[in-house]
């Protein structure tokens, strides 16, 4: 970590840009950024006090209900064992997938008031944040980082320095289904070897008399997860990275194939797709109304979570057809702010993150897998032992545009914009050059 974290407001101005902050805090309309005195000066380098002076860890993170909750409490229970010299002053920021965390951060990074540490997902999403130099390294204070496979280490350090702390390993390239629904309609999941195979079963279910794929589309990520595994599904990762990496204008026909799929597919949704939110499309398995469901491994909470609804023998999950050995990841992870209001306690708090004993305690309530590969297992439900299997197995392992690390989030936004036209309309041509232009 730099000594010295004070960043430019220039820099700042920058970051407003890249995440969407409309104004400058504390800027009247005819103040030029550049040239505010911010009142920090010379004592902004002097803020590495001993850690009884320099105030509680605030953690900014939107974990607020549930088994996320639960998670969270371990997590700080477990680091203030180990580092009881540091209080922990807990600062939610409630809101789907961080929608509230995002606006409430980045004013606060502007004006170079940042909290000691925030949530945020590993890989693209921190890049304003990168070209801000809003964010320190954390190379120094990272444990065992043999532990972690590539895929890891290449989102928590997107320009090559490690800058966030991975928490947490969803997957999000799971097929689930009602087992008792698929043996009734005649159906073996595990004949699906790519997509189009998987619209072969959907008809079967449909036949039968059930939905084949429960599916929300009232929110454009449900569809734009959904094409997002089609595509790595049909063409593998190397071409779906060559998409991440804006080569999708050679990608045309590639882009137009899957989107028709997934609008095949979408004839085997509920009927009330446009109007339920992903759980309540879920739902529809555990009732045993709907064959299968699509969507990370926290849909298996909703499993466990149901009475007399046993995994292995009511529900099971398949890799997506086509991305059997792929991993495709949304991470959580925190990162070290520059301007850090407590560096010491910040950085322990990272470097905790990144151990066996912090993602043992976190993962078995978030429903999650550690990103350490040496983690104890024994106390995981067997779902999620499983998926570290499959995770520890797999030859590759990818990020999403739809849950913040593939692209970074001003053109992720274009692309999620596309998509809820794309539900609106199923206008395959349309989206095909809406997604070819964004880049």
């Amino acid at each position: 970590m730099r000594e010295d974290s004070s960043v430019s407001r220039r820099r700042y101005v920058q970051l407003a840009g890249g995440v969407g902050v409309l104004a400058l805090a504390g800027c009247t309309e005819d103040e030029d950024p550049d040239e505010i005195d911010t009142g920090n000066g010379a004592d902004d380098a002097d803020d590495t006090g001993d850690s009884d002076s320099e105030g509680d860890l605030e953690i900014v993170h939107w974990w607020t209900a549930g088994g996320e909750e639960q998670a969270l409490n371990a997590l700080l229970d477990g680091f203030e064992e180990a580092y009881p010299e540091h209080s922990v002053e807990n600062n939610p920021a409630p809101g789907g997938a961080g929608a509230a965390i995002d606006a409430a951060i980045q004013t606060r990074v502007i004006d170079q008031d940042p909290p000691s540490t925030f949530q945020i997902w590993p890989g693209e999403a921190v890049r304003p944040y990168l070209e801000a130099d809003a964010l320190e390294s954390i190379d120094d204070v990272w444990e065992d980082e043999d532990a972690y496979v590539d895929g890891v280490i290449d989102a928590a350090a997107p320009d090559g320095d490690l800058v966030v702390a991975p928490i947490n390993i969803h997957r999000l390239n799971n097929l689930f289904y009602n087992v008792d629904v698929v043996e009734d309609a005649g159906i073996d999941p595990t004949d699906a070897e790519n997509p189009e195979d998987l619209l072969d079963l959907l008809e079967a279910a449909d036949d039968a008399g059930y939905v084949g794929l429960a599916q929300q589309t009232q929110e454009p990520w449900g569809i734009l997860q959904f094409w997002e595994m089609v595509f790595l599904g049909q063409y593998g990762a190397d071409t779906y990275e060559q998409f991440l990496a804006g080569d999708a204008e050679s990608l045309e026909s590639e882009i137009a194939d899957s989107l028709e799929l997934v609008e095949r597919i979408s004839e085997f949704h509920n009927e009330d797709a446009g109007t339920v939110a992903w759980d309540e499309a879920n739902a529809d398995v555990i009732t045993g109304d709907a064959a299968f469901h699509h969507n990370g491994d926290w849909a298996a909470g909703e499993y466990q979570g149901a009475d007399g609804f046993e995994y292995g023998e009511n529900w099971e999950y398949i890799p997506f057809p086509g991305t059997e050995g792929i991993y495709t990841m949304v991470m959580d992870g925190f990162v070290y702010p520059a301007n850090n209001p407590t560096p010491e306690a910040t950085e322990a708090f990272v470097s905790y993150c990144t151990t066996a004993d912090a993602q043992e305690r976190f993962n078995p309530h978030k429903g999650s897998i550690p990103p350490r590969t040496d983690v104890e297992t024994d106390g995981f439900p067997p779902f999620l032992q499983d998926q570290m299997a499959d995770f520890e197995a797999s030859d590759e392992q990818t990020v999403t545009i739809s849950h913040g690390s593939g692209l970074e989030p001003a053109r992720a936004d274009q692309v999620q914009e596309a998509f809820a036209v794309f539900t609106d309309n199923w206008d395959v041509d349309e989206t095909t050059q809406e997604l070819i232009g964004i880049f």
